[in-house]
């Protein structure tokens, strides 16, 4: 079938209206479909992959909005023009709010309808480009990208050598792996690739945020208690290392973990052995470890505050992800799938993106990574006025601290990045939501790390 051509049905009640704007339709070059009744129309849905669907927003028995949203809500990919011969403004207002593409009133000329049709079809042959483009771009098969809910998007050398050391990681389900990378370069992304391409695919996936749990909770979290044995524990509890038997357990912010809590789970990773909290009978569990971290390890083993014989049982295999900045390749990619993806989801035409728009993304230091740059994409696309993306429309503010590594051996990234937060903070005028999105992270993370490198708002140069 040729790509270019769209398939139009054409849904209405009243029969000589579809037939001759089904002729017009087929001698302009589109392959069209009439349908009279909704029962007729829906059924070709279902049988056929409709690009475009011209609805009578009046059908017998039923209300086209209803339909209008019944299509957007099952067939997002399906465009629809609205025409009527009773409409006012507030049923046009109410069509394109359910995601109308148009709207026509009749009677309306032939001229009409095809300009109509031509606005979609540039739409639609836009929004295929892009499918094409993010499916060339994106590293996973589409079984893959199913299970762990998201895309997988890159071109660079870097990008595709971390992606072959995943798989390469996933064919050995018993090995500990060690991911790190900056925030917002996808070190989750790549522990679940990891997983769901590893025999251990079909069992549990448990992630693990180190710095979230409270120091009075780690070993019942993580080994699980009897009932009984504390207060407020009411019940038996299994941990994660239990609940993670034949499957994942990834350990995210590893640094985090306390130095206590690091001797007493080193056992237990090493065996596979471990006691609930307020037990004696041990509990054996197959679980494989991937810990994530956006810290040099080896600094902190350097400086006491992490555990060498917890770094060599956890760091078997180790993948680093390079920050967005040495991988800039990947920015074009990367913006093409946020701005399809986030129009899908708002309900809004895929803006034109200008040239000038990648050549400045490409200059900047994206600290937050690939975080920030769906973050920033999506305020564009939110504030964007016109059908074209500009420079205008993307907030890149100076970064002075951005030459970090975590490559073992290299400076500590920690003073590094407390400095980037307080220069954010300083530009930001203190305003920490504002601050926490210019960095790509959410505002309790913000304020976690301002505890942790001990930031405080009046100490902030204003």
């Amino acid at each position: 079938m040729d790509k270019n051509k769209i398939r139009v049905l054409i849904l209405d009640d009243e029969i000589h209206f579809t037939e001759e704007l089904a002729e017009f339709l087929h001698h302009s070059g589109h392959i069209v479909f009439e349908a009279n009744t909704l029962r007729a129309g829906m059924a070709i849905l279902d049988n056929e992959p409709i690009d475009l669907l011209i609805l009578d927003i009046r059908l017998p028995g039923t209300d086209g909005l209803d339909v209008l949203k019944k299509v957007k809500t099952e067939k997002p990919s399906v465009e629809v023009i609205i025409v009527s011969g009773h409409g006012d403004m507030d049923t046009v207002i109410k069509a394109m709010r359910l995601g109308a593409f148009d709207y026509l009133r009749k009677p309306f000329r032939h001229i009409d309808i095809q300009i109509a049709i031509e606005r979609t079809r540039k739409f639609l042959l836009l929004q295929r480009r892009l499918a094409i483009a993010e499916e060339r771009n994106s590293l996973i098969s589409k079984a893959l990208e199913d299970k762990i809910n998201r895309k997988f998007i890159g071109i660079s050398t870097q990008i595709q050598t971390v992606y072959e050391q995943a798989n390469l990681a996933a064919q050995y389900p018993d090995t500990n792996v060690l991911i790190s990378g900056e925030s917002g370069t996808g070190k989750e992304n790549i522990a679940r690739i990891i997983h769901y391409s590893s025999i251990r695919k079909d069992h549990i996936f448990c992630a693990v945020n180190s710095s979230s749990i409270t120091d009075t909770l780690h070993e019942s979290e993580f080994f699980g208690h009897k009932k009984g044995s504390f207060t407020g524990a009411i019940s038996d509890k299994k941990g994660f290392f239990e609940i993670s038997n034949e499957g994942t357990l990834f350990l995210d912010e590893i640094a985090d973990m306390p130095m206590n809590l690091q001797a007493k789970i080193l056992r237990s990773i090493e065996e596979k052995v471990f006691t609930r909290v307020g037990d004696t009978t041990p509990i054996r569990s197959d679980f494989r470890i991937i810990a994530a971290t956006n810290h040099d390890l080896n600094q902190m083993v350097n400086d006491k505050k992490f555990r060498l014989d917890l770094l060599h049982r956890m760091n078997i295999l180790h993948i680093h992800i390079p920050p967005l900045r040495e991988r800039t390749e990947d920015i074009e990619p990367l913006l093409l799938h946020f701005v399809a993806e986030l129009t899908a989801q708002m309900g809004k035409p895929s803006p034109e993106i200008l040239p000038s728009v990648i050549g400045t993304l490409k200059g900047y230091s994206f600290p937050g990574n690939v975080r920030e740059l769906r973050n920033m994409t999506e305020r564009a696309i939110i504030f964007c006025k016109g059908d074209k993306l500009s420079e205008s429309d993307f907030i890149l503010k100076p970064c002075t601290s951005t030459s970090y590594s975590l490559t073992p051996g290299q400076s500590d990234p920690a003073l590094t990045e407390a400095n980037l937060i307080r220069e954010k903070l300083r530009i930001c005028n203190c305003n920490q939501t504002e601050a926490a999105i210019s960095l790509g992270i959410t505002r309790d993370a913000l304020i976690r790390k301002m505890k942790k490198y001990g930031i405080s708002i009046s100490r902030i140069g204003l």
